[in-house]
């Protein structure tokens, strides 16, 4: 797998959900604080984004994506003279109340058709091209920019819309898709003029070519001159480059990625622990058990037993409604 869909992977923890929505003007919202990463889509029409901690506020077109990652408080309205109401969210904060949605507005009255949702990520260990994304994702409409992201949109749309069989199917598989174009699409945007940094580093073929290595095999005893071989690039001027765009030193990435694979593995299997340790690269469980504990602050056996315990539910979602 490559490194964003090995980054969506290792933090997925439930099927995400979305919907359309119609506002008649007036109409603000606020959404609390909550865990989870929201998505909205103008369809038709326009409104305001008010992104969190006072940012300035963005206007929204026919087209517009944005993607809050964090789960942090915000609006949207119609007007920014528009008086807010607070959404209601139930089931332990993780889905808006249902309310009732006027078919029609006053006469005159400008609407504005919104697609949203929600995904179900767990935050406690957030993947550092995800941790890097900024508050609000603004991905601006602009002819024929992202033509593989507008199809999908109107795919989405339809399935929603229409309620033909097999929806209940292809809605979530077309969200997921959604959420790695829309992140493929603001890491191609951001390459363009990032020096470092994650966006700079998917970008960078040496350090792809590394990256790569690491996820396609991470229990294979790496060493920092077989990934600069592997590379191109002798072992002093690869650590050097790596750890600038990344980060992170080679070694203390791969040591992170291992230890959120066997994190994966012991949340989402039953797999013996002897199993875990050798696909996250340890040949001796004591080894590997010494090494988990230091990173999570606890044992394999207690990490699997508490998650288990919990649902694990630290990644649900709240859903981003229009």
């Amino acid at each position: 797998m490559d490194v964003l869909s090995d980054a969506i992977t290792a933090m997925r923890t439930g099927r995400p959900h979305s919907g359309q929505t119609r506002k008649f003007a007036p109409w603000g919202l606020r959404f609390p604080p909550a865990p989870g990463t929201g998505f909205h889509i103008v369809l038709s029409g326009s409104c305001w984004l008010l992104p969190p901690e006072d940012a300035a506020p963005i206007r929204l077109g026919v087209g517009d994506v944005v993607l809050l990652p964090r789960g942090r408080g915000y609006g949207m309205a119609d007007s920014l003279e528009t008086e807010l109401v607070d959404v209601e969210l139930t089931d332990g904060r993780l889905l808006p109340a249902q309310r009732y949605e006027p078919t029609s507005g006053p006469p005159g009255a400008e609407v504005t058709a919104i697609l949203c949702g929600a995904y179900q990520l767990n935050q406690a260990r957030p993947h550092p091209l995800l941790a890097a994304l900024p508050d609000v994702l603004h991905l601006p409409a602009r002819v024929g920019r992202h033509p593989g992201l507008r199809s999908l949109v109107e795919l989405l749309g339809a399935e929603l819309t229409d309620h033909r069989l097999g929806a209940d199917a292809a809605v979530p598989a077309l969200l997921d898709t959604l959420l790695l174009y829309i992140l493929r699409a603001w890491l191609e945007e951001c390459a363009c003029v990032a020096t470092t940094g994650w966006a700079a580093a998917l970008g960078d073929p040496v350090v792809t070519t590394a990256l790569q290595e690491i996820h396609q095999d991470p229990a294979h005893p790496w060493t920092v001159e077989e990934l600069g071989t592997r590379a191109g690039l002798s072992r002093a001027a690869f650590a050097r480059r790596f750890t600038t765009l990344v980060g992170r030193p080679p070694l203390g990435y791969l040591t992170w990625w291992r230890m959120t694979t066997a994190g994966r593995l012991l949340r989402e299997s039953d797999a013996p622990l002897r199993t875990v340790a050798q696909q996250a690269g340890y040949v001796s469980e004591f080894a590997f058990a010494k090494a988990f504990k230091r990173e999570y602050g606890l044992s394999p056996g207690r990490y699997r037993a508490q998650g288990k315990g919990a649902g694990w539910r630290n990644g649900s979602a709240v859903a981003a409604e229009g």
